[in-house]
């Protein structure tokens, strides 16, 4: 099944491709690798899902934002490739999660990434490299920040 009959069947709605609001590319294609900068878990209306782990949000919450942040990602892919199934696999994931000092479990919320990924792109290609660690903040107060290198077909 290709990837864009898998994003159909999901039936997920994508917000707008993120605008890149400082002196950076939101994503940089080289020698078949796709570079996305940090994005956020940016909701249809344009606004950020905003809070701290352990604070303001739930892991579940946390979640939640990781696979909104996901969405942003797709958005984005979407625009620069016109389609998804130019993309051949995830390659690295790099989560931050805005957190309390105390929080531990970091992996749990950026799932909600890693997750939407494999159900997008497969097991086979939709699983990657990541680390996923804890900030005391984020850009815009949003709750998750994710970086990710794609390979290309």
């Amino acid at each position: 099944m290709s990837h864009e009959a898998r994003f159909a069947d999901l039936k997920l709605q994508l917000p707008p491709p993120p605008k890149a609001v400082g002196v950076y590319r939101p994503v940089m294609e080289l020698d078949g690798l796709l570079y996305l900068s940090g994005h956020g878990p940016l909701l249809p209306d344009g606004t950020l899902i905003r809070g701290r782990v352990g604070e303001d949000l739930d892991v579940a919450a946390g979640y939640a934002a990781a696979r909104q942040t996901g969405l942003a990602i797709l958005a984005t892919l979407r625009r620069h490739c016109g389609n998804l199934d130019r993309i051949n696999r995830l390659v690295k994931t790099f989560g931050l999660v805005q957190a309390v000092e105390s929080f531990t479990d970091h992996p749990a919320v950026i799932n909600g990434f890693s997750e939407l990924m494999r159900d997008v792109f497969g097991e086979e290609h939709g699983i990657a490299a990541r680390s996923a660690v804890g900030a005391a903040s984020l850009p815009a107060g949003m709750a998750v920040e994710i970086e990710a290198i794609f390979e290309l077909v």
